[in-house]
């Protein structure tokens, strides 16, 4: 008897949240482990299903940087690094495109269809609503650090998006953008899921990582900040406590804030039902960065 009360008490404090956030659109950022793992994967994208049953509109943007290293080494070729980015050349781009669209979006598709959801994949293979231009990093004496097909994202279709979730479909998005000459460009999947967020105005961004959120100390999983605005956070990247890896998910964070959404979050895809906790409960367990 105890336990039903609690699920049905867990319901009644999800119905607030149900309603507010009703019709509205967020992104979920897919990256790390939950792509390596089909059990989490299945997992998380049950509670993208039933963020969509209950009227939100969720958009998935989805890395598989893991996937592509696997690729490329079973066609013999040793990925480069060059400031922590892959360099890409054509054949990486051929291999990196392949994976990303049939290794990795086509199963989430496939995942949600077998869980009642309409998921389209928004991609080079089909329509494609990324546009960018090649990036350059800055190096020594002004000069600029060539990556080769590595692009930065300049504009997304977000008509296309919103018309996609106001039809009730889940737009799946592959991080693979083309340039203005119809050529394509691999881009991080984080920069994109913060421009997409920024493009449709949605109500929230949540990026799922191989973390708890933001730690203060890296070594210790106690130490996450449960609430951050972009101040304080401008003050860890400048303390080099947000560094590596948790960068780029920062950034898009910010980007995100900038154009008008109004929370986003950086949680840990590897525990259950992590996406409804952070949206649909008052504590969450992530780290939540607001304006």
């Amino acid at each position: 008897m105890e336990q039903a009360i609690a699920k049905a008490a867990a319901l009644i404090e999800a119905m607030g949240y149900i309603r507010q956030f009703g019709g509205k659109m967020v992104v979920v950022k897919l990256g790390g482990s939950i792509l390596d793992d089909l059990d989490l994967q299945r997992k998380l994208l049950t509670d993208v299903a039933f963020m969509a049953t209950v009227g939100m509109q969720p958009i998935i943007v989805h890395g598989g940087g893991k996937a592509i290293t696997k690729a490329m080494n079973a066609a013999g070729l040793e990925p480069q690094w060059v400031q922590g980015r892959r360099y890409t050349d054509e054949r990486t781009l051929r291999i990196a495109e392949h994976t990303l669209i049939t290794t990795t979006n086509q199963p989430i598709c496939d995942m949600l269809t077998e869980l009642g959801c309409s998921p389209t994949g928004l991609h080079t293979y089909g329509s494609c609503v990324l546009s960018a231009e090649q990036l350059r990093l800055p190096g020594e004496n002004g000069r600029k650090i060539d990556l080769g097909l590595v692009g930065q994202v300049t504009e997304v279709n977000g008509h296309l998006i919103k018309t996609l979730c106001a039809a009730g479909t889940i737009p799946v998005i592959a991080p693979i953008a083309q340039d203005k000459t119809g050529g394509r460009l691999n881009v991080n999947a984080d920069t994109a899921a913060g421009k997409v967020a920024a493009a449709v105005g949605a109500e929230k961004l949540v990026m799922v990582s191989d973390t708890h959120g933001i730690l203060t100390d890296m070594n210790d999983p106690e130490s996450r900040v449960s609430s951050l605005n972009e101040e304080q956070i401008k003050k860890m990247i400048d303390d080099k406590i947000i560094t590596q890896a948790m960068f780029p998910k920062v950034e898009a964070c910010l980007v995100a804030l900038e154009a008008g959404v109004k929370k986003t979050h950086i949680i840990d895809g590897r525990i259950p039902h992590s996406l409804l906790l952070e949206i649909y409960t008052d504590k969450g367990i992530g780290t939540q960065i607001v304006k």
